[in-house]
């Protein structure tokens, strides 16, 4: 079990054989729920060479002192990649709309209770 983010990898080893090599990472969130993104291959059995590379976003829980895998997520393909930084760039223009009519209604409720309704 790992102490700190830096000791986290996603290298797997089965009866001594590493079937799952990590090939780059980074830290997306720090803290007691800490959020990381790991790039690496899986061997494939058969032909004793390493697959293409995949990606995987991984959440971690600090617990009695060591991080533990609370869940994970593998893009397992450029197409499936791309199509969800797609869909993030789609969906960012409506999350920053939607944050700023929220922030101009939170606004509107500063008036207070004698406020005239709109009709």
């Amino acid at each position: 079990m790992a102490e700190t983010l830096e000791e986290l990898t996603y290298d797997y080893e089965e009866d001594g054989t590493l079937v799952r090599k990590e090939i780059d990472r980074v830290v997306l969130t720090k803290g007691g729920w800490a959020t990381m993104m790991f790039l690496f291959q899986e061997l494939d059995r058969n032909s004793g060479k390493f697959r293409a590379p995949k990606m995987a976003i991984v959440r971690f829980k600090k617990s009695k002192g060591v991080y533990r895998k609370q869940s994970s997520f593998n893009i397992s393909s450029e197409k499936q990649a791309r199509q969800i930084a797609e869909v993030f760039e789609q969906w960012y223009p409506k999350i920053q709309a939607a944050a700023q009519a929220a922030a101009g209604s939170a606004e509107e409720g500063d008036e207070g209770d004698d406020a005239p309704a709109e009709d």
